[in-house]
């Protein structure tokens, strides 16, 4: 056979090699753990790859949210569970 034709294989099973590996690597790194950090209703950052816990301003601030179905749904949007109402004796 050619040489040439051998040479090319060679260079093209190498290069798709690479690219199998490659597309390995993105899913293991980024995507998974993107995947499950989401899944757990959490923030993903790709460039540090890292997964953050979502705070609600008023937690930052000690400011309440006055309208308590308001204050549930942004509960609920970040994946915290509302609190339960006081019971008054």
């Amino acid at each position: 056979m050619n040489p040439n034709i051998e040479r090319l294989k060679l260079l093209f099973v190498a290069l798709f090699a690479v690219v199998v590996a490659g597309v390995l690597v993105w899913q293991v790194v980024w995507i998974m753990p993107a995947k499950k950090c989401e899944a757990s209703r959490k923030w993903w950052d790709a460039d540090q790859r890292v997964c953050a816990q979502p705070v609600l301003i008023s937690d930052i601030t000690g400011r309440t949210i006055t309208d308590k179905g308001a204050e549930a749904e942004a509960k609920a949007a970040i994946g915290r569970p509302a609190a339960p109402a006081p019971i008054k004796p």
